[in-house]
């Protein structure tokens, strides 16, 4: 059944795939949930039978045990897949994140093309941020294949799972995954120092060491690309800085004033035609934001992003009334979103 749920999945363009106890099987389709009702409100026995027959033999006790698990399959000419497994009231299910074929082109994917130069330099520390289902990890996979493409360096990725698979081109490229070939994103980045590596990807941010870790490895010529879960570059600032603690902030600032290159904030929103676009913010560190973190200005930096249009970078507001003015999105989606990010004008927030 579930190898049918991908077929019919990928033949209707979906992003996701929820496979759940008790309900039809799902897809998201343009950031919707849309039922497959061809099929059947599947069993939580029979549905377990299957989801135990696909997941690898080493992670089934983790599963059992931990009530969740992360892995990527590929599944035979369906392609490749990152899946979730999860337990719920009714028993197990999983959902499948449709990861594309190839390393998708960065001039495809509809962002701004100052991105695109992130790739060119030797160190520093640049973070792609948003929520869960904006593209982060395209967006990363497009900068790493532009890199392999174009310059002769040591790539080292850390992921959980590997999503995009590389090949090796101009660069020598390693993908490493945690719980395959190392136990955490620490780990992998720790001995990553000491691999002759050029440039280190890390596919999340989750823990003060892993930060730590990161911020010297810029320090000591990598370039070092990361995500994290945030919205805004002057809130991922912010949020790094105070998962520390108090008598290290200082010293933490200064770090991220000399290391952090760029922020890019992205979202993916609904079109007019109902598929979807990336909006984005980008900051790009000058002097001015250098400042403005070493000395704990941060409320500052939004202002900084909105009158830096000279140094290539674009506030979220503006990029969202481009995408108004050339009619990809609505004055209603607009209006929402604008919200949403906490940008409305009082006006705006008066009519809500």
């Amino acid at each position: 059944m579930i190898s049918q749920v991908l077929q019919k999945a990928i033949e209707q363009g979906a992003s996701d795939i929820i496979i759940s106890p008790g309900n039809f099987p799902a897809i998201k389709k343009s950031g919707e949930i849309v039922y497959l009702e061809d099929f059947w409100k599947v069993s939580g026995e029979s549905l377990k039978n299957e989801i135990f027959d696909i997941i690898p033999e080493k992670l089934k006790e983790e599963f059992v045990a931990e009530m969740e698990i992360d892995f990527s399959i590929q599944a035979n000419e369906l392609g490749r897949f990152r899946v979730n497994g999860f337990k719920q009231k009714s028993g197990y299910g999983l959902v499948f994140r449709v990861i594309a074929d190839s390393i998708p082109e960065f001039d495809s994917l509809n962002i701004p093309e100052v991105i695109k130069s992130f790739s060119n330099r030797k160190a520093g520390l640049v973070l792609i941020t948003g929520g869960v289902w904006s593209g982060k990890s395209t967006t990363l996979a497009a900068l790493i294949n532009e890199i392999n493409k174009n310059y002769k360096k040591h790539i080292i990725t850390i992921e959980d799972p590997i999503e995009f698979v590389h090949s090796s081109n101009k660069s020598l490229i390693e993908q490493r995954e945690v719980g395959n070939s190392t136990h955490s994103f620490e780990n992998g980045l720790k001995y990553a120092l000491r691999q002759a590596s050029d440039v280190i990807m890390v596919g999340e941010m989750r823990d003060l060491e892993t930060f730590r870790l990161a911020l010297r490895a810029a320090e000591t010529g990598n370039l070092v690309f990361a995500t994290l879960h945030t919205s805004g570059a002057a809130r991922t600032i912010s949020r790094i800085i105070d998962m520390f603690p108090g008598d290290e902030k200082s010293y933490i600032r200064t770090q991220v004033a000399e290391s952090l290159l760029w922020v890019v904030w992205q979202d993916l929103i609904k079109k007019q035609d109902g598929s979807r676009v990336a909006a984005t913010e980008v900051m790009i560190k000058n002097k001015a934001i250098e400042n403005m973190i070493r000395e704990n200005q941060l409320h500052q930096i939004n202002w900084a992003i909105e009158t830096g249009k000279a140094d290539g970078m674009i506030p979220m507001k503006r990029y969202l009334t481009k995408l108004l003015e050339s009619e990809e999105i609505t004055q209603d989606i607009f209006d929402v979103h604008m919200r949403r990010y906490g940008l409305a004008t009082d006006e705006q927030k008066d009519e809500v």
